[in-house]
């Protein structure tokens, strides 16, 4: 009983002596090894030669600070909102009298934390924030063995206060320029 009209017949015929000593089949192997042989390496000896990233390349996240040290963040939310994987919790707090020097407006984020493991880097957190303070670095984001590792606070996200510690992000400004994707 057949289930499809689309049967084959299919005829087994004997292989020749030279094809039962699978000569033929060996010889184009050593052909396409050969071959491979002289092309030029696709991989980058990585300690010693880095890879260029590319102008447009995301990576790990960095909190801004403006000119006088002072973080950009008033913890508004729109960076969580925008988020499309969830990966951005914020808690806001006031400013106190004296922490001026601290925080640009009355109002900044007392707790910032990014998921990266959830994080896709597409950069809305970046596009929605209306302070400038969030941004997309070219920086690779490092390995870790255990999950807990991969939630990065203020600790690790916001630049240091010397202008020699600050994250240069003028190649991705430029870039926003040139293709006029963003409204910053």
């Amino acid at each position: 009983m057949q289930l499809t009209n689309r049967s084959k017949v299919v005829v087994k015929r004997e292989l020749t002596f030279i094809e039962k000593l699978y000569l033929p089949a060996i010889l184009q192997g050593l052909s396409i090894t050969i071959k491979h042989l002289f092309r030029k390496s696709a991989t980058v000896r990585y300690p010693e030669v880095k890879r260029e990233i590319a102008p447009v390349y995301r990576g790990m996240h960095v909190l801004k600070r403006d000119e006088k040290g002072r973080e950009n963040c008033t913890a508004c939310g729109l960076c969580a909102v925008a988020c499309p994987a969830e990966a951005i919790t914020m808690e806001a707090a006031e400013r106190k009298k004296g922490e001026e020097h601290l925080y640009r407006e009355e109002k900044y984020a007392a707790k910032y934390e990014i998921n990266m493991l959830r994080c896709i880097y597409c950069g809305l957190c970046e596009e929605a924030c209306p302070k400038d303070a969030i941004y997309l670095t070219d920086r690779i984001v490092p390995s870790a063995y255990t999950r807990g590792n991969f939630v990065y606070g203020k600790d690790v996200l916001v630049e240091g206060v010397n202008p020699q510690e600050r994250v240069d992000i003028g190649k991705r400004k430029k870039m926003y320029e040139m293709t006029g994707e963003s409204t910053k």
